[in-house]
Parts: C-alpha cells; structure tokens; sequence
C-alpha cells in the first residue's frame, strides 16, 4: 500500500513479542445508500472469508467520548497481519472496493493486534529506556 509504514508496532519493536491478530479498521462517512453500496456490503463476507476474517464492529453507532468523529467504524479481525494484507489485495475485494470508494469517503489501516497476555507497562519501561527517562 502506498505511503504504508512498514516499522514493527511499539510492542514488538521494543519487547520482541509477536502479535497474535490483525485488524482492518475503517472509518467511513457514508452520505446516502445506493446500490453499489448495498452491493459491496452483501458482497464483503466472500472476500474475507478464504483468509480467516470476521467482523467484529460493523453497523454500529459509535459513542464519541473525546474530539470529533464524524461517521462510524468498521473493524475486521484476521488471524495475523499477512492475511489482513492477503484479503485486501485479493482480486475478489478489489473487484468491489470502487463501490465503497467511489461513494463513501473514509480511511482504511492495517495493524497488527497485541497477544493477550500484553501489559502497556511494559511497552512504557521499554519507551523510557530507549528514551533515556
């Protein structure tokens, strides 16, 4: 993906621990339905289907405690980051990504998750280290 980075999340940047999921977030401001958007919609499932995806938020109101946040959040777990990579590089997801994009404004990341027995602060000491603090 253009102008991705590429660096290791913190936690593995600085602990050397592996992460254990990916996500797909999307933050989208859609305006009006139509039917290439219905279309996209109905035909997500089959695009991430064959590389272990599952919705986690998708619909959903979202609850704004800090800033603005106009539109809502789609997020997409995948087993690990070269999967999330996989499903949206596969020919079936750009084949329908122009009936999200062509009416929908929004932006879309990648990340890889932290494993579940990940404690921030551990992350702090090693950032304060590497910090000298």
């Amino acid at each position: 993906m253009a102008g991705s980075d590429q660096r290791p999340a913190p936690a593995a940047r600085f602990t050397g621990e592996q992460t254990t999921t990916a996500y797909a977030i999307a933050h989208i401001r859609p305006e009006t339905m139509n039917e290439d958007i219905l279309r996209y919609i109905e035909t997500m499932q089959s695009t991430i289907d064959p590389f272990g995806g599952r919705f986690l938020v998708h619909g959903k109101e979202v609850e704004v405690l800090e800033g603005p946040f106009p539109g809502t959040v789609v997020m997409i777990g995948f087993p690990d980051i070269e999967s999330a990579r996989a499903w949206y590089a596969s020919d079936a997801y750009q084949a329908i990504l122009p009936l999200r994009t062509d009416h929908i404004a929004g932006e879309v990341i990648l990340v890889e998750g932290v494993p579940l027995d990940y404690d921030a602060s551990t992350t702090a000491a090693a950032l304060r280290a590497v910090a000298g603090l």
